[in-house]
């Protein structure tokens, strides 16, 4: 790879760390080209890009970008073999590595999880990002709280109006 090449590498590096706020790094070495293409399919189907890169160039490209995004405790992950997982989903990399494993073993081993700026380091994190609630759950949840009281003084306004409306027509009976 020549230095035009490199340049050329870090630069699309750089620009994909910067628009995405999730991304997990991991080594996937060891498997067949059957179990990288079926993992490659997984990926696919959940929204999760996988890219394997060399550790030089994405450190590169991640000490390119402002120091406020905390990218240098990552630097520790890229030894070895990695395969950079970006997602527009936190935990959706985390269900798909844990979904792969069920059937192969312990491939691909989880190095670092990059979540909007949160970074969890080892393989042991995994099941603590699978349980990870993504944008769209925790919202649907605040909505399911703020609806609740609302929906309860509805409820309540409503059975007591009906009982209201019988005792007025039991009374409306009673003078007829």
């Amino acid at each position: 790879m020549n230095k035009q090449d490199k340049a050329t590498a870090i630069e699309s590096l750089k620009e994909r760390f910067q628009n995405n706020e999730y991304f997990y790094i991991a080594d996937a070495s060891t498997l067949s080209v059957e179990q990288v293409n079926r993992l490659r399919g997984l990926c696919y189907k959940r929204g999760v890009s996988m890219q394997v890169v060399k550790n030089t160039l994405a450190r590169k490209a991640l000490e390119q970008l402002p120091e406020e995004n905390n990218y240098a405790p990552l630097f520790d992950a890229l030894k070895g073999p990695s395969a950079i997982l970006f997602s527009e989903v936190g935990n959706a990399p985390a269900k798909v590595i844990k979904e792969f494993r069920e059937d192969k073993g312990e491939r691909p081993v989880l190095k670092a999880a990059y979540i909007a700026s949160s970074i969890y380091s080892g393989d042991d994190q995994l099941d603590a990002l699978v349980k990870l609630k993504s944008r769209d759950e925790v919202l649907a949840d605040i909505l399911t709280l703020l609806q609740s009281p609302m929906q309860n003084l509805l409820g309540g306004l409503k059975g007591q109006g009906s009982k209201l409306a019988g005792a007025l027509k039991t009374l409306e009976e009673r003078e007829a």
